[in-house]
């Protein structure tokens, strides 16, 4: 559509002016009458043409630039949109001022007030929207995704690419809205870039969930662009954008976790979760195994509940391969996950 406006337009256009330049000319003592008419109409034709043909390379080029400008409007909340115009505005009023003392400089002055006011009021756009969380909150207005509206949740690579995210997402118990950062995408890219044929199969399938993230986002999905130039970590940035939304930070990566903790910014661990999920086990209770192989001790075997939960059965070593009864005698908690040790039930 804007293609085909764009080619009227400049064939509009291009045959006024043709018609205008053909004025400037005496085609009548020329050409004589009546055919004077006729390579005026051919001149005007030509011109439309002009016009037709140059609209079609401009109407494709705005359009790619108008997709890159949504595919960033979309990365980017509402109110940084709203406070980068209003700086905007507030830059231009500035740069009117500034203008009045460059145009005072001598020979150079006419020259640099366009690039000035570009400058000025560019500096103060950036500055408006990196910093218009804290400009909303002075005001008393609260970003979405702070508190009183329920936190953001900000997704990690590992928390991705586990997959089990979506799931959670899907049952609903992920409240708030999900925010992928732009950062996190650039990581799963590369990943699926590797040659690595197993590295190249997780990015491309994280790529994929983030995609089922979205569609099962039942507090709003969205991709933010994350610009902290003085940080280099990604981590790092993670954890500063958590804290300028006041979002949670969802991962499985344990180190991050432990950073984030200490920096004041709350964690949902996937895995801290789905330990939480495990069916309880009391010693004394039997259970139903499948020995898979043989364990670290002697006279063990070990085997896997349906969650993936390990099972360490003593005397077990000669039931390999084999579905069989066992009592729990203990059950071991650590950070990595639950284990269960077990004996084979007698008689």
């Amino acid at each position: 559509m804007l293609v085909l406006a764009s080619r009227l337009v400049l064939a509009l256009l291009g045959g006024l002016g043709a018609f205008q330049a053909a004025g400037s000319f005496d085609l009548e003592a020329q050409f004589g009458a009546p055919w004077h008419y006729v390579a005026t109409a051919g001149i005007v034709l030509v011109g439309a043409l002009v016009g037709f043909i140059v609209g079609g390379l401009l109407g494709r080029w705005l359009s790619s630039r108008l997709s890159l400008i949504d595919r960033a409007a979309d990365r980017r909340p509402a109110g940084e949109l709203i406070v980068g115009a209003f700086g905007l505005v507030v830059g231009l009023l500035v740069a009117v001022l500034a203008g009045f003392a460059v145009l005072q400089l001598p020979t150079l002055g006419p020259y640099l007030l366009l690039p000035v006011v570009l400058l000025v009021a560019y500096v103060f756009s950036r500055i408006a929207a990196r910093k218009h969380v804290d400009i909303l909150r002075l005001v008393g207005i609260r970003p979405r995704g702070s508190r009183g509206t329920g936190p953001a949740r900000i997704i990690d690579t590992s928390a991705i690419i586990d997959g089990r995210i979506v799931d959670v997402a899907r049952s609903k118990f992920l409240s708030g809205q999900i925010v992928v950062p732009a950062i996190v995408l650039e990581e799963l890219q590369q990943v699926a870039d590797s040659s690595d044929p197993l590295k190249r199969a997780r990015g491309r399938r994280g790529l994929e969930l983030v995609d089922e993230l979205k569609a099962s986002a039942n507090g709003g999905f969205q991709v933010r662009e994350v610009d902290y130039p003085d940080i280099d970590e990604v981590d790092a940035k993670l954890v500063r954008l958590a804290q300028d939304l006041e979002a949670s930070l969802v991962t499985t990566d344990f180190n991050l976790n432990k950073v984030a903790q200490i920096q004041g910014v709350e964690v949902l661990n996937v895995n801290e979760l789905a330990n939480a999920l495990r069916p309880a086990v009391l010693p004394g209770e039997p259970l139903s195994v499948k020995v898979i192989r043989q364990g670290k001790e002697y006279d063990q075997g070990v085997g896997y509940l349906d969650d993936g939960t390990m099972v360490v059965i003593d005397g077990g070593r000669d039931l390999v391969g084999q579905e069989t009864e066992v009592e729990v005698t203990s059950v071991l908690q650590n950070p990595s996950g639950k284990m269960i040790f077990a004996k084979p039930m007698s008689g």
